[in-house]
């Protein structure tokens, strides 16, 4: 007969809770630090597929030894292997358009931009799941927008165009990619899904290496080491504050990265976000955060009203 497991006292509770944020707002800062060393080594000349290639290349490397300390590698088993095809194709389009995009953009921008996801996706969620959406979430949509349009400021040239076009491209591909992820969650544990989504990417981006990949400097190697370090080190922080604490305690910490890109691009590239970057950026933020907390209180619901049933 198995015992039940104990009851963790409230500070225990407490205790994880905090380990969870902390552990997030590390992965926050590792995934800034991620994209300043993409934006750094396209400064120097590396192509935006080499380091997409060497990005997946670390996911591989750091995910074995996450499955192995956690599920076990029987979690990587996967009976929708072309689930993971369709996944893996349009994924390495985002992830290439977002890379891209931080080689076009003043960071802080397009961190700011690159938080529209969560917008964008419940508005594909709305046409493709047909899901219904009621006025606070329409309300938190048209202030997203309203904040990308005073972040982005058309026809101002603050910023490049076509660096806004990328970014923004890059955010709706990237919003589909989690359209898709939420699908294959329904059967797949999310450390399969990662690790097929780098580990099935390496044979087109094994094959654009033939053609983009190129020797480097020393100090350009150590920049793309330092990307595929820090791109991993995000990837753990946010499996691992997952397993310590729900969603809505640790999503807030995912918007501290405008705060780090800000320093990151004043540090390293002598440039501040323009104020319009501080006044729409909040406004993305807040629907953003908006919508994914009533999601997950919407879904704490359903969860509820069928155990009842």
């Amino acid at each position: 007969m198995d015992l039940p497991e104990p009851t963790p006292a409230p500070g225990e509770h407490r205790n994880q809770a905090l380990s969870a944020i902390v552990i997030r707002l590390f992965a926050a800062i590792s995934i800034t630090a991620m994209f300043a060393c993409v934006k750094l080594a396209s400064d120097r000349g590396v192509h935006v597929l080499e380091s997409v290639f060497y990005r997946q290349l670390a996911g591989i490397i750091v995910l074995i030894p996450i499955a192995l300390a956690g599920p076990g590698l029987a979690a990587l088993r996967t009976e929708r292997p072309w689930a993971h095809v369709s996944r893996m194709v349009i994924g390495m389009v985002a992830m290439s358009l977002n890379f891209l995009s931080f080689a076009l953009l003043p960071i802080a921008e397009a961190t700011a931009i690159g938080f529209m996801v969560p917008i964008v996706a419940t508005l594909l969620s709305i046409v493709l799941l047909k899901e219904a959406v009621g006025v606070h979430r329409w309300s938190a949509i048209a202030a997203g927008l309203a904040g990308v349009l005073i972040v982005v400021q058309p026809g101002d040239g603050h910023i490049p165009m076509l660096g806004a076009i990328v970014s923004l491209t890059g955010v709706a591909v990237t919003a589909f990619v989690s359209i898709i992820i939420r699908k294959l969650g329904e059967t797949e544990n999310p450390i399969t899904t990662m690790f097929w989504f780098s580990l099935s990417s390496m044979v087109p981006l094994g094959i654009a290496m033939l053609f983009v990949g190129q020797m480097h400097d020393a100090h350009t190697w150590g920049i793309i080491a330092l990307m595929g370090l820090f791109g991993a080190f995000a990837q753990l922080g946010i499996t691992w504050s997952l397993r310590l604490a729900p969603v809505s305690v640790v999503l807030p910490m995912d918007y501290s990265s405008l705060i780090w890109a800000a320093l990151f691009g004043y540090l390293i590239w002598d440039k501040w976000p323009v104020p319009a970057t501080w006044i729409g950026a909040p406004l993305i933020i807040g629907s953003g955060l908006y919508i994914a907390l009533r999601e997950n209180r919407l879904a704490k619901l359903r969860d509820q009203a069928t155990a009842r049933s």
